[in-house]
């Protein structure tokens, strides 16, 4: 094997943005880290939010608007088109619908069935 190819592997030290610190090997002396083992909310179990790009303010705003928009069944466009509408033809009155007239049934007759006779025929 060549020498020189690998680098050198040192004792490096951790440290966190919480303050914690712990070594480990590597090829770096000093490392450091924004979340570690100790401060992570999995291995805590503990909510704590690390939003450097307000990526989480974002979401809770994109969750808002979709409760609104599920609540009214009207999303952005279509809801500002009803109300400008409303604005300009104010809805009308619904005037109540005429009753129909149903024809009147006529008394059935008692009509034999076609093809059979109810007198007796002599021979």
């Amino acid at each position: 094997m060549k020498k020189e190819t690998h680098p050198e592997h040192h004792e490096a030290t951790v440290t966190c943005a919480c303050g914690n610190s712990f070594k480990t090997g590597s090829t770096m002396k000093e490392i450091s880290v924004e979340v570690c083992s100790a401060c992570h909310p999995y291995f805590t179990g503990k909510a704590k939010l690390v939003d450097t790009a307000r990526r989480v303010e974002k979401f809770q705003d994109k969750a808002k608007k979709t409760e609104a928009i599920k609540k009214t069944g009207v999303k952005g466009k279509k809801k500002k088109r009803a109300a400008k509408a409303a604005k300009k033809n104010p809805a009308p009155k619904k005037k109540s619908p005429a009753k129909k007239k149903t024809p009147a049934k006529k008394p059935s007759s008692a009509k034999a069935p076609a093809g059979k006779t109810t007198a007796k025929k002599d021979k």
